[in-house]
């Protein structure tokens, strides 16, 4: 059964998951659910959803859908607003009336449509539909409601700080301290009298202070964690190593299969964007099919390729040469489903110089084959920065992250990979 709903309609919600899938017939877009308390406001930076932090309490992004699985989502969750907004990699400046996005709401045998009217005033981002408790139970609403302030005025309006000028730092507000910052999803550059969402990464509050001279000793991030390695970049002779270790986990784990693979997305400093400029997409790695050269570009290596639980390592010299350098980790198909952490997977990098950073791995998906662990900041002065960034790919998503020319990146937008023992 179809019901097309015109904007400010609703319909009772049948079934406990529903997917929601925006669509626009002329120009990419992407897909974000927020979730909202009673007071319209987030309850913390990790209640917006969006493909670098795709899933939170029931609610997951699959692609341009989000799935929500409305008996886990927490009583503190009022609604969820599923928002699409312009892919900044597209040359489509605003929504209109050609690309206006239409919403398909599928829960069970129901299937809900909402085509809203043309979005027209110069719109980037825009709430489609709404999921919301009501008497005890949930309904769907079409809203149709856009911003032509870009993604800094939805985030203003549900409660997520946008620091300006600067690097976006999105923050909840209605704490009384703040949370750790999360990298959103960029727009174009909204008009001038506008908040401007910068596309450089946001910066995340350290966790162990920066020391000016001398080394950093040992130290383990925490989740969402940075630390700083002082060390001076120009001396040539310097190497970073950065290992991934596992230990299998438990025995069934390892009988089940225990195939782990370090890779390092990077960017060189020449191909660093400055800021203010649009940054390229880069398919450059260091993995176990392209081992890379200590001594040439490069100037990253694998050691080798461990198919039982051990280690891998990645050896980094030259870091005068070096921009960014994303660490990553891929679970072979024939591992079947588990958690990175249930692989006992961490990754340590050090200067060889007293510094060393300890990453581990938090999370218990168990049904993404990609993990990016921790992003190496080169273009820091002074030193090489190392944040915990944990970003999971889709459920049984190939593809591999892509790592982009200021730093940013984006799961499961890469390059396909699919190893078999």
């Amino acid at each position: 059964m179809t019901t097309t709903l015109a904007k400010g309609g609703n319909t009772v919600v049948p079934t406990a998951v529903c997917r929601v899938t925006l669509t626009s017939p002329t120009t990419g877009i992407d897909v974000s659910a927020v979730l909202l308390g009673q007071d319209g406001k987030v309850r913390s930076d990790d209640d917006l959803v969006f493909y670098n932090h795709p899933s939170q309490d029931g609610i997951e992004l699959d692609g341009q859908t989000v799935v929500a699985d409305l008996t886990a989502v927490p009583t503190t969750v009022d609604r969820i607003a599923v928002v699409a907004s312009i892919d900044p990699e597209l040359h489509a400046t605003h929504f209109d009336a050609s690309n206006t996005p239409h919403a398909v709401i599928e829960c069970g045998n129901a299937r809900v449509t909402f085509v809203p009217l043309p979005l027209e005033d110069g719109e980037t981002v825009a709430v489609l539909v709404e999921l919301y408790r009501r008497a005890g139970s949930w309904k769907a609403r079409a809203v149709g409601q856009g911003w032509d302030t870009g993604l800094a005025g939805l985030a203003s309006d549900f409660g997520i700080v946008v620091d300006d000028p600067g690097p976006s730092a999105v923050k909840a507000s209605s704490g009384s301290a703040p949370t750790k910052a999360r990298q959103m999803p960029t727009a174009p550059p909204p008009p001038v009298h506008a908040p401007r969402v910068s596309p450089a990464a946001a910066p995340v509050p350290p966790t162990t202070p920066v020391r000016p001279l001398g080394p950093l000793g040992k130290v383990a991030l925490t989740k969402a964690g940075q630390a700083t390695i002082t060390m001076r970049k120009e001396d040539p002779s310097l190497v970073v190593t950065a290992t991934l270790e596992w230990n299998g986990g438990s025995a069934s784990r390892r009988r089940a299969g225990a195939d782990l693979d370090l890779y390092a997305l990077y960017v060189p400093r020449r191909l660093v964007t400055p800021s203010g400029k649009r940054p390229d997409k880069t398919d450059q790695a260091v993995y176990y099919r392209e081992l890379g050269s200590p001594a040439a570009p490069p100037y990253i290596a694998l050691d080798g390729d461990s198919r039982v639980p051990g280690r891998e390592t990645i050896t980094i010299r030259r870091p005068d040469l070096q921009g960014y350098v994303l660490l990553c980790a891929y679970s072979a198909v024939e591992n079947g489903t588990g958690s990175f952490k249930s692989y006992g997977a961490r990754a340590v990098v050090t200067d060889g110089r007293g510094s060393t950073i300890t990453v581990p791995l938090f999370n218990n998906r168990n049904l993404s084959y990609w993990v990016a662990i921790a992003l190496i900041d080169f273009t820091v002065p002074g030193g090489a920065q190392i944040r915990h960034v944990e970003k999971y790919s889709g459920n049984h998503v190939e593809a591999r992250p892509t790592l982009y020319s200021n730093g940013n990146f984006r799961m499961s937008t890469g390059r396909v990979e699919f190893k078999t023992r």
